[in-house]
C-alpha cells in the first residue's frame, strides 16, 4: 500500500476511534465517573501577610505538591507550554484528533514514535489515574477520561491541576514546587531559560533533572525554544542568547521560615491547606539570620528568641523562637518566644512611669541609692555597689535596684500589676502569692511576646497599645482600654531610655531600649523601640539553668541593635513631645521635687526639732570606776540620752537588754570589768553607741 493510502486508512481509523471515544465517555460518565482532582493531597502552606511562602509541609507520601494560580504563573511559560505540549488546548474537548493523526502518521512513516498525541487533558488524566503499562486499553481509558474531565472541569482548572501534579524530578510535583526548588522563586518571575526548562521537564523528569543531568536539561530547554521560534512566539535570536547563558541549577530546600509558628498553625487546624500569618517574610528571614549568627558566637547550649512588632496595627512582623529549629544542642525545637521566664529589670521603666504620672518625681529629681530594708526585703544593685544620691534619669539608665524599689513602694505593687494587665501583658506569680515589691526586679514570669506587647504601649501615639497578633496564636486579654500611662509620663520614660548608651561595638541608633538580667544569670533580655517598631530579644538556656556572666547588657543588647539594623525596616522617628513635656534642670524644679523622700522620711523631717539620738553620758572612751555591793555586784551605771524619738531599745555588747523604754535615762549593770559597748536605737531606726572601760 502506498504512503497516501496508509495515511487515508489511518485517518479513517482515527475518525472511527474518536466516535467510539465519545460513546465510551458517555457510558463511563454514568457507570465509571472520572477521578476528579482534590485538595486533600496537597502540601500545607504557611504564608506571610502578603502571601509570600514562609513554610511548606510535604504531603503524607513525602511529595512537595503546591497548587498554583494561573495569574501567578509567568505568562511566557504558559505560552511556551501550550505551544510545546498542546497548541489546540483552548479549542479541543480533551482529545486533539489532528495531533493524534500527526503522531500516528509519524509513527507509520518512521517506524517508531516520533511525537506523542497526548493533550494536556490526557496527561492530567494519566496523572490522576496512573497505569503501570502503556497498553492500548490504558490509552483508550486515558482518552475517555480526558473527555470526561473536559465535561466537568474548565480549561483553567485543567491547566491548574496539570501544573499541580506534573512531575519535575525526585519528589517535586507541580510548577511551584519545581520553581522554588530549582530557582528559589515563585513561577511568576521565571526568565526564558528557566521557563523553557520547566516546560521540558515533565516529559522525562528524571533524565532531564537539571541538578543531575545538566546537558540533557539544557538541550531539552533549547528544543522547547526552537519550537516556540517556529511558531513565532520568540525571536530566533533568543535561542542563541539562552544557549550562551550559564546553566547553574541546584536543588534548594523549600522555604522553612518561622518553623515554630508554622507548626502551631498546622497543628491548630490540620484540615486547612493555607495558613496566613501577620509576619513579613523578609523581616523574618533577616532576624532568623541575626539569631543564628549570634548563637554561633555564644555558648553551644544558649538559645535566642527575637520578636518584632508594629505598634500601629499590632502585627507581629517576625517571631523567632530559637536560633535553629533542628539545633539539638540548644533544644531549638522549643519556642522560647513563648516560654515564661523572669523579666529581670525590664519592668523598671513602668515603675518610673507610674511615679511620673503620680507627680512624685521628675527626671532630675534626686533619689537615694543606699542600702535599705523594705520590711525585710533588702535589694542590692547588680554590681553590689551603691552610688548615694543620684538623679531619677541616672537611676533608670543605670538600672539601679534600690531607687526602683523606693518608687515602687511609693506607687504600690498593685498599681504596677494593674498597669501590666492594662498593657495586655500576661504574667505568672508564685502560687498563692500577691504582687509585692519583688515584681519590680523580675519576681514574676512572662514571655518575650508579652514583654513586647507591654512596651508597645510606650510607643503608641495615644498610649492605647494595640493587641499584638501573629495570625495564629490567641491574643492576650487586657482588663482595661485606657492608655498605658499619661502622655507626659510616657514621654519622660522614652526620653530617658533614648539616652542609654549603645552597647560596646554597636552603632548608635535612634532607639530607646532597656536591658534586664534575671536572678542567677538565667535570662538576658533587651527590649527596644523607635517611633513605631518594638523589638525584644531573649537569650538563655531552655532548661532554665544558670549561665555565669550572662547579662542583658553584654549579650542581649548587641543582638537588639543588630536586629534593628538588619530588620529591613528603616528607623522611624519618635513623636514630638506632648503638651507639658519639658526637660527641667534640678535647679529649676520646685523645692518639693528636688529630692524624693519616702513617707517615713518625710514624716521624720516634719517632726519639729527632732534630732538623731546621742549618748550624752558616759562619753565614748571613758574609764568608769563603779562601786560594788556587799555581794560583789557592780552598782548600776546611769546612762543619759539626748535627742532621738522614743521609744528606745538598748543593747549592751550587741545584745538587747531589758525592755523598750521611753525615758532618756537608763540604768545598766555591767557583768564585770573590761571593755563594753553600749548602743541605742530610736523609733526612727537611728542609732548611737559608745565604747567604755569598766574598772
Amino acid at each position: 500500500m502506498s504512503r497516501g493510502g496508509r495515511i487515508a486508512v489511518a485517518s479513517g481509523c482515527v475518525a472511527v476511534f474518536a466516535a467510539l471515544v465519545v460513546v465510551l465517555a458517555l457510558v463511563l460518565d454514568r457507570s465509571f465517573p472520572p477521578p476528579l482532582p482534590n485538595s486533600r493531597s496537597l502540601s500545607v502552606e504557611v504564608t506571610d501577610r502578603d502571601g509570600a511562602l514562609l513554610r511548606v509541609f510535604a504531603t503524607e507520601e513525602g511529595r512537595w505538591r503546591l497548587k498554583p494560580r494561573l495569574d501567578a504563573v509567568d505568562p511566557d511559560f504558559l505560552a511556551l507550554l501550550i505551544a510545546y505540549e498542546d497548541k489546540r488546548f483552548a479549542t479541543h474537548r480533551g482529545v486533539d484528533p489532528l495531533a493524534m493523526m500527526r503522531a500516528l502518521g509519524q509513527m507509520i512513516t518512521n517506524g517508531r514514535i516520533v511525537s506523542g498525541g497526548s493533550t494536556i487533558t490526557m496527561q492530567l488524566a494519566r496523572l490522576l489515574e496512573p497505569r503501570p503499562s502503556r497498553t492500548l486499553d490504558a490509552k483508550l481509558l486515558q482518552i475517555a477520561r480526558a473527555v470526561q474531565l473536559e465535561r466537568q472541569l474548565s480549561k483553567d482548572e485543567i491547566l491548574e491541576w496539570y501544573l499541580t501534579l506534573a512531575p519535575y524530578g525526585g519528589n517535586l510535583e507541580g510548577i511551584r514546587a519545581a520553581s522554588l526548588a530549582y530557582f528559589g522563586k515563585e513561577p511568576a518571575s521565571l526568565d526564558l531559560q528557566q521557563a523553557s526548562l520547566l516546560v521540558a521537564l515533565p516529559q522525562s523528569p528524571e533524565t532531564r533533572r537539571p541538578d543531575r543531568n545538566e546537558q540533557a536539561a539544557r538541550q531539552s530547554s533549547l528544543r522547547v525554544l526552537a519550537r516556540a521560534a517556529e511558531k513565532d512566539l520568540i525571536d530566533p535570536a533568543e535561542i542563541e542568547r539562552v544557549a550562551g547563558l550559564d546553566f547553574l541549577v541546584r536543588r534548594r530546600p523549600l522555604p522553612a521560615f518561622a518553623a515554630h509558628l508554622a507548626q502551631r498553625a498546622r497543628a491548630g487546624n490540620p484540615e486547612r491547606l493555607l495558613h496566613q500569618t501577620t509576619l513579613l517574610r523578609d523581616v523574618q528571614a533577616n532576624l532568623e539570620s541575626v539569631a543564628k549568627e549570634a548563637a554561633e558566637r555564644l555558648q553551644q547550649r544558649l538559645s535566642i528568641a527575637i520578636v518584632m512588632a508594629d505598634s500601629r496595627d499590632g502585627f507581629i512582623l517576625a517571631q523567632v523562637g530559637s536560633a535553629g529549629y533542628f539545633d539539638s544542642r540548644r533544644a531549638g525545637w522549643i519556642d522560647m518566644s513563648l516560654a515564661s521566664r523572669s523579666p529581670g529589670s525590664t519592668l523598671k521603666p513602668f515603675i518610673y512611669g507610674l511615679a511620673f504620672e503620680e507627680g512624685l518625681v521628675l527626671p532630675e529629681t534626686l533619689i537615694s541609692d543606699r542600702p535599705a530594708n523594705f520590711s525585710g526585703y533588702r535589694p542590692r544593685n547588680f554590681d553590689m555597689q551603691f552610688q548615694g544620691d543620684v538623679s531619677i534619669r541616672h537611676a533608670l539608665q543605670m538600672s539601679l535596684n534600690v531607687p526602683a524599689i523606693r518608687l515602687l513602694g511609693a506607687v504600690g505593687p498593685a498599681r504596677l500589676a494593674s498597669l501590666l494587665r492594662r498593657g495586655g501583658m500576661r504574667y505568672r506569680l508564685p502560687a498563692t502569692d500577691r504582687p509585692g515589691l519583688s515584681i519590680g526586679l523580675g519576681g514574676i514570669g512572662t514571655t518575650l511576646v508579652d514583654l513586647v506587647q507591654l512596651y508597645s504601649g510606650l510607643v503608641a501615639i495615644d498610649g492605647r497599645s494595640v493587641m499584638l497578633s501573629n495570625g495564629v496564636d490567641a491574643q492576650s486579654v487586657r482588663s482595661g482600654n485606657g492608655p498605658l500611662l499619661q502622655s507626659v509620663a510616657r514621654w519622660h520614660v522614652r526620653d530617658i531610655l533614648r539616652g542609654v548608651v549603645a552597647p560596646v561595638g554597636s552603632p548608635r541608633l535612634e532607639i530607646a531600649y532597656k536591658t534586664g538580667t534575671s536572678y542567677g544569670y538565667r535570662d538576658a533580655w533587651s527590649v527596644g523601640f523607635d517611633g513605631r517598631y518594638v523589638i525584644g530579644v531573649w537569650i538563655g538556656r531552655p532548661d532554665n539553668s544558670a549561665v555565669p556572666g550572662l547579662t542583658g547588657r553584654s549579650a542581649a543588647a548587641p543582638v537588639l541593635f543588630e536586629a534593628f539594623a538588619r530588620s529591613g525596616k528603616a528607623i522611624e522617628p519618635f513623636n514630638a513631645p506632648p503638651s507639658g513635656a519639658v526637660r527641667l534642670a534640678r535647679a529649676d524644679l520646685p523645692q518639693s521635687m528636688r529630692r524624693f523622700l519616702t513617707f517615713e522620711e518625710r514624716f521624720e523631717r516634719s517632726t519639729s526639732g527632732e534630732t538623731a539620738p546621742q549618748i550624752a553620758y558616759p562619753p565614748s572612751g571613758a574609764r568608769i570606776a563603779l562601786s560594788r555591793t556587799s555581794g560583789e555586784a557592780f552598782l548600776p551605771l546611769v546612762v543619759k540620752l539626748q535627742g532621738g524619738r522614743p521609744p528606745f531599745r538598748w543593747l549592751a555588747n550587741g545584745k538587747p537588754v531589758d525592755s523598750v523604754v521611753r525615758q532618756r535615762k537608763w540604768q545598766w549593770s555591767p557583768d564585770g570589768r573590761g571593755s563594753a559597748s553600749l548602743s541605742v536605737i530610736d523609733a526612727a531606726g537611728r542609732t548611737a553607741n559608745v565604747d567604755i572601760i569598766v574598772e
